[in-house]
């Protein structure tokens, strides 16, 4: 490094310069911003895009998860808990009793997904705009997961479009 590179204020200022360039431009033309009036426009997802949680269920509608707490055990959040229970099947040795996951604390990073053996649960509901008045209503539990799946929704997913503005200050000319 050069000498002038040591003190660090020429490139501070070479930063500065490139953010007050932006900053000017923006404020000269505010059309040619990059802005998107949420809720009223929604952006178009790409279809990887990792959204709500669900849980799978088997044909007779029970769910899929034999509580391994493998997908609890993944997670870095620790926002997945699992209580288990002994199965009435013979076939499964067990059940989630409780299975609940704090959106709070989740990072949407999808280790669980790919933590489960089963493919019992999955993040493909999409829903990335999740709000609440409580923390608690943001606690999803067993029979949300389960009965929230929104079928028709997953299946025929299509981003909604932007909305476009005939008067105001958004309208386009």
């Amino acid at each position: 490094m050069t000498g002038a590179q040591k003190l660090y204020l020429p490139e501070v200022l070479k930063g500065l310069a490139v953010t007050m360039g932006h900053a000017l431009k923006n404020l000269l033309n505010p059309k040619g911003m990059p802005v998107i009036s949420f809720p009223e426009e929604k952006k178009d997802l790409p279809p990887t895009t990792r959204g709500r949680h669900r849980l799978m269920k088997r044909e007779d509608e029970t769910p899929r998860c034999t509580a391994c707490m493998l997908c609890a055990t993944a997670c870095p959040a620790e926002c997945i808990h699992i209580l288990a229970a002994e199965s009435a099947d013979p076939d499964v040795e067990k059940v989630p009793q409780k299975f609940d996951i704090d959106m709070l604390r989740c990072v949407f990073c999808g280790f669980c997904v790919d933590a489960c053996p089963l493919d019992a649960i999955r993040m493909d509901v999409p829903e990335i705009d999740l709000a609440g008045y409580t923390r608690e209503s943001l606690v999803y539990g067993k029979e949300f997961l389960m009965n929230h799946d929104n079928k028709d929704i997953v299946a025929n997913y299509n981003p909604p479009r932007p909305v476009v503005w005939t008067h105001g200050p958004h309208a386009k000319p």
